[in-house]
């Protein structure tokens, strides 16, 4: 998840550098979507991983 998070930011910064402003600005939010999915399910995974141990 976060690798996807990471290809978009650079598809935005190489879009943004080439003048696709349109297309920079969709794949810099896509990147921030998958960003704070990627958060949200590692805290998840990080807390029910804990309980199942214990």
């Amino acid at each position: 998840m976060l690798n996807w998070a990471a290809t978009f930011f650079i598809i935005a910064i190489v879009a943004a550098v080439l003048g696709f402003t349109s297309i920079a600005g969709s794949a810099i939010e896509i990147a921030k979507i998958l960003f704070v999915v990627f958060l949200i399910l590692s805290v998840v995974i990080f807390i029910f991983g804990r309980a199942r141990t214990v």
